[in-house]
């Protein structure tokens, strides 16, 4: 039960950091044809992962539970997209370049694909 706790908890505040980050980005750039404040989020999420892992990886600095807390909680609230592009990552450093491209490929076209089919169907039921 504490682990959920954490990652509840870091949920909460990468939640609260998305939305006010999005937010001013997207209010400063004063750009709203662009989600500017969505790719800001998504490319901070990024390089706070890149860091925390290499961090995790090459120092041990990382409890389980610590790393539920940042990883899945704050991060994984924060951006799922961070998580998406480590996982990407980690697979074409160890050599899986077919799951690398795979991923991608699928997550992109089939996440696109999920949200045409969720808004069509929605659209058509609710008509």
């Amino acid at each position: 039960m504490g682990t959920f706790l954490l990652i509840g908890m870091g949920g909460f505040l990468g939640a609260i950091m998305r939305y006010a980050l999005s937010g001013f980005v997207q209010s400063w750039s004063k750009t709203p044809q662009f989600p500017l404040g969505t790719l800001v989020v998504n490319l901070v999420g990024c390089l706070l992962i890149g860091v925390l892992a290499q961090l995790a990886e090459a120092r041990n600095i990382f409890t389980p539970e610590t790393s539920a807390l940042v990883f899945l909680g704050f991060l994984g609230a924060f951006t799922t997209f961070s998580t998406f592009s480590s996982d990407s990552f980690n697979l074409i450093s160890e050599g899986n370049n077919l799951l690398f491209y795979l991923n991608i490929g699928v997550s992109v076209i089939f996440g696109l694909g999920a949200v045409w089919l969720g808004r069509t169907l929605t659209a058509f039921l609710t008509a």
